[in-house]
């Protein structure tokens, strides 16, 4: 007995002594090991689950006690998730990245913590890149550029730019690809799937399995770097009206999958209010160009840049013209809505806007909200119900409201789930567009503004009218829906222009005259 357990454990030694032998000489990172990663999630997953399972077992439920404590719970949750999104890095920092843009329909302890995940993204080293560039394009870096800054200029959960110059002088940015994400990727989603519904099971009422969906579909998209190049060019045509607009022009010659090379744009961070000072950037200027750039797209062509983080949206004066400009960067995830989706949905902000209570039902329902109407009205507008009653472009956003809104996305946090469950599931990256840009908007102080709410009903009665157009042939009715279209966008014009007079210090010191006279 003693001679044979002497021949398992000499065998298991030479077994385990050859593996590290192997694993040292290949100079294998232990974080690329499946069973590592999986390991990693599966016992933070456990120990955020065991964390709520037995933290309120001896406190009464609606007590202040227990809101402190459900707070904490939140807290080192959210610590623990992000923790795991630093290790794994790659899938996990993106969904991380997703769930932190989520501002109301997540609790603020979850998205205040995971929205620094925008800046704890991985990179690779110089030799990595080289090697990308080497596989990819067949050329060593110095065949192809004159010079190639080794720092990047920023780095993502899935690829890093670097500033380099062509050998005919011009100046690129060069998107390089973390060389292990595409291995790792479908792998990590799988993981995911499995310890999500895992989770559910534990807790009924938690259903984010459309999370787990979503990057099913995306991931593959975001990871073609030819996929991004064409985007690009897309909507470079289709809002080729708006002079204010820059997307970089796209160096096929030097593209693969995995490497994207463009005009390299300056600027700053679209929410850096302390760059458009320095720069004699107008913050409404550039918030209400932002909004008519994403109302174009949505309600118009439905074809929408879906990740509008401040990282992938720079403000710049042009040199030349000395005119504000925005340049919109990483376009590797679009949504392509769907006719009939697109004008329910216009028709859904036309009815939020006039505070019209039968058609926000009608077409909530339209939308798949079901009886849950009322609660996608508020989470769609990050608004209060008394606000969505009213009509969210007659009643100002407060600091109340959204204290409110925050308050009622942790109570409703089930009812949340169930209906993100619900809708299309075009309509969670809309969701996730619209956290974003009303994040923005938040940061610059321009969230009252009444402007986006006219850009919004400009674009819908643009959009609503060319349907229209589309499916009549009689010349009269086409005649009278173009003359109604400039009718409406007329009194809209107007409706503006009334409020800028309002708003204006002549306007002002009128109404102090006119009172005092009186």
């Amino acid at each position: 007995m003693a001679g044979r357990l002497l021949k398992v454990s000499s065998l298991a030694t030479a077994v385990f002594a050859s593996s590290g032998f192997y694993l040292y000489n290949r100079q294998l990172d232990l974080n690329d090991l499946s069973v590592i990663r999986f390991g990693r999630a599966a016992f933070t997953t456990a120990l955020i689950s065991y964390d709520y399972l037995t933290a309120f077992k001896h406190v009464e439920y609606g007590t202040e006690e227990y809101w402190a404590l459900k707070s904490k719970v939140h807290r080192r949750s959210a610590e623990r998730l992000r923790d795991l999104c630093c290790a794994n890095r790659g899938t996990f920092i993106k969904v991380g990245q997703h769930l932190g843009a989520l501002d109301y329909l997540l609790p603020e302890e979850y998205t205040s913590t995971l929205k620094v995940l925008h800046s704890r993204a991985p990179q690779s080293s110089m030799e990595e890149i080289k090697q990308v560039i080497r596989e990819d394009l067949g050329k060593e870096l110095s065949e192809l550029f004159v010079s190639f800054e080794e720092k990047p200029r920023g780095a993502a959960s899935l690829a890093q730019v670097h500033k380099a110059v062509l050998h005919d002088g011009r100046t690129v940015a060069v998107k390089v690809q973390h060389p292990k994400v595409q291995r790792q990727s479908s792998k990590d989603i799988v993981v995911m799937e499995v310890l999500l519904k895992t989770v559910h099971l534990l807790f009924p009422d938690f259903a984010f399995m459309w999370l787990v969906e979503e990057a099913k579909k995306n991931m593959p998209l975001e990871l073609d770097f030819i996929n991004e190049g064409h985007n690009a060019e897309r909507v470079a045509k289709m809002l080729a009206h708006f002079p204010f607009l820059k997307v970089p022009i796209i160096h096929w010659n030097l593209c693969t999958k995995r490497i994207l090379t463009m005009e390299f744009a300056e600027g700053g961070q679209v929410n850096d209010r302390d760059y458009m000072k320095k720069h004699g950037i107008n913050v409404n200027e550039i918030s209400e160009n932002l909004g008519k750039m994403y109302s174009e797209m949505i309600f118009v062509h439905g074809f929408v840049h879906c990740d509008p983080h401040p990282g992938n949206v720079l403000v710049a004066k042009c040199p030349q013209s000395k005119k504000t400009e925005i340049v919109l960067l990483d376009h590797g995830l679009y949504q392509v809505l769907q006719p009939d989706f697109r004008l329910d949905y216009c028709r859904l902000w036309q009815a939020l806007i006039k505070g019209d209570m039968p058609g926000m039902e009608r077409y909530s329902r339209r939308l798949g909200a079901g009886d849950l109407y009322p609660l996608f009205a508020c989470v769609l507008t990050a608004r209060s119900w008394t606000a969505v009653n009213a009509g969210i472009s007659s009643v100002p956003v407060t600091h109340a409201e959204d204290v409110e809104i925050r308050t009622n996305a942790s109570l409703y946090l089930p009812q949340i789930s169930e209906l993100l469950n619900r809708v299309p599931r075009q309509m969670l990256l809309l969701l996730k567009t619209n956290d974003l840009l009303r994040g923005i908007e938040t940061t610059l102080q321009t969230r009252a503004s009444s402007s986006s709410f006219i850009n919004m009903s400009r674009c819908c009665i643009r959009a609503m009218a060319r349907h229209k157009r589309s499916k009549t042939q009689s010349k009269r009715r086409r005649l009278q829906i173009t003359l109604s279209e400039h009718l409406n966008l007329w009194k809209l014009t107007m409706y503006e222009l009334f409020l800028w007079v309002k708003g204006s210090t002549a306007a002002r010191w009128l109404i102090a005259l006119l009172s005092v006279l009186h």
